[in-house]
């Protein structure tokens, strides 16, 4: 089953860990020192906040977040048949957790991604520069590890 996935940059993470558990009437099921997340059900989403100095502030990115290789290629089909630049990052480590995943903007310049998380991780870890997609996305949003544009497979 998916679930909806929204980040959001925040520029104090304490106060929008209170405000967001109040609002959710729940609390966080990931806290580090520049990230949290929620794992909710109702509504089914992955609610994530970094406070971290590359994040941008508001909406970073939308996502939708699978539960098997198997749903990862049927949404991988969708992003493909969009007739948008899809940026295929691969196997990965980004907000605290292993994933494969890729990107896609929307027409209004607005970026998803589409991913499957197999475990936890130490560290932060690195994601694409999401500007390659969108001139709405910060140059170092997520992560801030540049991909070479060679993939997103346009004319760049």
């Amino acid at each position: 089953m998916k679930r909806l996935h929204v980040h959001v940059g925040v520029a104090d993470l304490d106060q929008s860990i209170r405000f967001y558990s109040t609002l959710f009437a729940s609390e966080p099921t990931v806290v580090k020192p520049d990230y949290a997340k929620w794992m909710l059900d109702d509504p089914r989403v992955n609610f994530a906040i970094s406070a971290n100095s590359h994040a941008a502030k508001g909406i970073e990115h939308l996502g939708i977040q699978v539960e098997s290789q198997d749903e990862l290629a049927e949404v991988y089909s969708r992003l493909s048949a969009a007739d948008r630049p899809v940026l295929e990052e691969g196997a990965t480590t980004c907000c605290y957790a292993k994933s494969e995943k890729s990107w896609i903007a929307d027409p209004q310049g607005v970026v998803w991604e589409a991913f499957y998380t197999s475990g936890d991780a130490t560290d932060y870890g690195n994601s694409p520069k999401l500007s390659a997609l969108s001139g709405n996305a910060a140059d170092d949003a997520c992560c801030g590890q540049a991909m070479p544009t060679a993939k997103l497979g346009c004319c760049g």
